[in-house]
């Protein structure tokens, strides 16, 4: 396999931006083992993409207990390539993890309960042979167990040095605020909030999210800024056999409507004008809004990785730019 770009180099590739008011500071663009890294997937080019984007400059990496499939393979296939290739760069490597879904059998195998949140966070260490984590985040609200149970646990992940900082994720705007206020009382390194966010699906800004985050110093990482895809060129003269909408659960080909890809064509047009890729646009589009500190990127293969990385580049809009993305959007 290739050899990694010297160090001086490689960081010089992705600018950074700090999580809110914390010492974490993230590249612009993160890369996300949710899917292609799991046991139904190539392990050879799943270690070529992480290696890959290390060498772009891309030292985040995103997991959680779940990804898969099977769940809790795409940690494994992480900890053996970590141990085997990245493992002498620890130190410059920001690795995170996540636990909420459902895990095992029995009343304590999901949500967010103290024994399910620290026995995950064990469980996620040993499958990616690390001795802690970056950050660990709840990864959905638990409707039944108390959120102080769920952010004591968290404290306890990070006091017991099982992680250096926590995160959640998908809660709502007013549950965000009140587990991070949990935090803060504990004075538990609460830095960084991860929920889904793109150009078509706009909740956290539409009910206040990104300014609840930056009014108390939290930074904001968004998975799905393609909208699984739907944000490139992938599906515009149809639906590729390999795709995810074919393969993911997650996206139903149903909803490739002709609508929808009308939509997207007059977005490829915006790009286009301005030198960029859609799928560069819609990251380009995320990093320009408030509050935010990194992009979530999920990818197939290392060209994907490529043209996303090219997105910092650009994220200055004219008003005129934001408008006809607005009017093509929310029409």
């Amino acid at each position: 396999m290739e050899q990694y770009t010297a160090a001086s180099d490689r960081y010089s590739l992705m600018p950074c931006r700090r999580s809110g008011k914390s010492g974490v500071i993230l590249p612009q663009v993160s890369l996300g083992l949710w899917h292609n890294f799991g046991s139904v997937d190539s392990f050879d080019n799943a270690r070529k993409m992480l290696r890959y984007a290390f060498d772009l400059g891309i030292f985040h990496f995103d997991l959680a207990n779940n990804y898969g499939p099977e769940p809790g393979s795409a940690e494994e296939n992480f900890g053996k390539i970590f141990t085997a290739d990245l493992k002498k760069h620890r130190d410059e490597l920001l690795i995170s993890t996540k636990a909420g879904f459902r895990m095992w059998e029995g009343p304590y195998g999901e949500w967010g309960s103290r024994k399910n949140l620290v026995a995950s966070c064990d469980q996620s260490l040993k499958r990616m042979q690390l001795d802690y984590v970056d950050i660990f985040y709840h990864h959905r609200p638990d409707p039944e167990t108390p959120v102080e149970e769920s952010m004591q646990a968290l404290d306890y992940i990070v006091r017991s040095g099982r992680a250096l900082y926590v995160g959640i994720s998908n809660y709502s705007t007013e549950d965000a605020a009140k587990a991070f206020a949990i935090l803060r009382e504990l004075k538990t390194p609460g830095v960084i909030y991860q929920g889904c966010f793109n150009m078509l699906r706009r909740y956290h800004e539409d009910n206040g999210m990104f300014d609840m985050l930056s009014e108390t110093g939290i930074g904001a990482i968004c998975f799905s800024p393609l909208a699984q895809g739907v944000l490139s060129t992938k599906y515009l003269t149809g639906i590729p056999a390999d795709s995810r909408a074919v393969r993911n659960h997650f996206l139903k080909t149903d909803s490739i409507t002709p609508e929808l890809r009308q939509k997207v064509a007059a977005l490829n047009e915006i790009a286009l004008a301005r030198s960029q890729s859609l799928a560069q646009m819609a990251l380009s589009w995320i990093l320009s809004r408030k509050g935010v500190t990194s992009v979530l990127i999920g990818a197939s293969k290392c060209e994907q990785i490529a043209e996303c990385a090219q997105a910092p580049e650009k994220c200055t809009f004219t008003e005129d730019e934001y408008k006809q993305i607005d009017h093509i959007v929310l029409k």
